[in-house]
């Protein structure tokens, strides 16, 4: 079964099959994670009280408990381990029941290695409580400081990167291009005053169907506002 690792983002699968796990240790590990694989509800309902995961990856049809039943046991013990559960049960009674016990995220089989990597780093921070770079789908990992339209990367040049970053950092409030200047291209730097345009006009682009506008405000700047939001007020 294994212990948490010092060290690595330890995560406890409750999963009884016995191919996965092993694929997704073998997949993960270079990754950075750390897994540790239980097959019985009971026992992971113990291991999981007994140490101290950064995440709990559920299944919900084992034996001894299921993983709705393990998960109502875990939030009755005040347990605050993020759960993502992970199961072929993907029917929306199936979601609301995980999610109104104390699920935290719950992914459908079969899934992709990256979406799965993504949403368990993502559950990681909202737990430490590490405020996330994100509008509509637009996202920063803040680790690897490569930007993401859903689960999608970005292909941004440097200076996109760092235009898509400010503007990240101030989603919902007009931004000055004066100050997008400095953002971009330091304090200092000689640059002509069409250049945040420029810039401006190639990042529209990029970041096209990701549910975020990017809006020009005259004689102001520049504002990046999630589209639901920019909907409502319409």
């Amino acid at each position: 079964m294994g212990r948490p690792t010092i060290g690595a983002v330890n995560i406890l699968l409750v999963e009884d099959d016995l191919d996965l796990c092993g694929a997704l240790m073998r997949v993960l590990a270079p990754r950075g994670f750390q897994l540790v694989c239980c097959a019985d509800g009971l026992e992971a309902l113990q291991m999981a009280r007994r140490h101290e995961f950064d995440a709990i990856m559920l299944d919900l049809t084992l034996p001894g408990i299921d993983g709705l039943q393990m998960l109502q046991r875990l939030r009755d013990g005040a347990s605050r381990t993020p759960v993502m559960v992970v199961t072929a049960r993907g029917t929306v009674e199936d979601k609301v029941a995980g999610l109104n016990i104390g699920a935290d995220d719950y992914l459908a089989k079969p899934f992709d290695i990256e979406e799965l990597e993504a949403r368990l780093r993502a559950l990681i921070r909202r737990s430490k409580g590490e405020e996330e770079l994100r509008c509509g789908n637009l996202r920063l990992d803040r680790e690897t400081q490569i930007f993401f339209n859903g689960f999608r990367p970005l292909d941004l040049s440097p200076r996109e990167g760092a235009l898509l970053k400010a503007l990240l950092q101030h989603r919902g409030q007009a931004v000055t291009k004066e100050a997008l200047r400095e953002a971009v291209f330091g304090e200092n730097a000689e640059t002509s005053a069409d250049a945040i345009e420029v810039l401006v006009h190639r990042l529209r682009k990029r970041i096209a169907g990701a549910q975020a506008e990017l809006m020009t405000l005259r004689g102001v700047g520049y504002l990046l506002i999630d589209e639901a939001i920019a909907g409502r007020d319409e």
